[in-house]
């Protein structure tokens, strides 16, 4: 980047690579970091690489973990009959932070899309069927996104589970279509999960 020494301008292209942030405000963030204390930028690289080194996923349900399993999947006060599924560990942040699910949670890490050759053996739905016939789910609630493919990923989970004796509900539309959850606000999320519909039932 003209104007600046290689390092600066290496970081501040570094920076520009985070969605939504364009060069300006990578620049900005460059020059908070120049300002600070040198104790204050090193906490902040030691967290992002704890972050790297030491996030997985779930080995249920596919949510970002520091172990084995989760912290939703290990909280014994959770409703055991009742997965919510989405799309990305960020729909799971959405709704926790809405405060109005108490189950567990199945993260299919994507969704259908034929036209980028995604499939369902490229997402979890495998797992997801497993789950339903191995822990006698009560209810399955699909909060896929809105978007066409969100749409298509949902009405096929719907129908793998036509003839199981499990109720298939889907949330509400009070999240705009096209809309992701990651940006609904949390009481729009709280209305949508509470008007869910019934796509089939036991």
């Amino acid at each position: 980047m003209k104007g600046y020494s290689p390092s600066i301008s290496n970081l501040i292209q570094a920076f520009a690579r985070f969605p939504g942030i364009g060069p300006r405000t990578a620049e900005r963030m460059v020059f908070y970091l120049l300002k600070c204390e040198t104790v204050e930028a090193r906490r902040m690289s030691e967290l992002i690489l704890r972050v790297k080194e030491n996030t997985f996923f779930c080995e249920r349900c596919f949510n970002l973990s520091e172990g084995r399993t989760c912290h939703i999947c290990s909280d014994a006060s959770r409703s055991r009959r009742q997965i919510l599924v989405v799309e990305d560990p960020k729909d799971v942040a959405s709704f926790e932070k809405a405060g109005v699910y108490k189950g567990l949670y199945h993260v299919l890490l994507g969704h259908l899309s034929p036209h980028d050759g995604v499939g369902p053996e490229d997402i979890r739905i495998h797992e997801l069927v497993e789950r339903v016939d191995r822990d006698r789910i009560e209810e399955l609630i699909l909060a896929t996104s809105a978007r066409s493919e969100g749409e298509a990923t949902s009405q096929y989970i719907a129908e793998l589970m036509s003839g199981r004796p499990v109720r298939v509900t889907r949330i509400a539309r009070g999240i705009p279509v096209g809309h992701p959850l990651e940006f609904a606000d949390q009481a729009t999320l709280a209305r949508a999960f509470e008007g869910r519909q019934k796509l089939s039932s036991k």
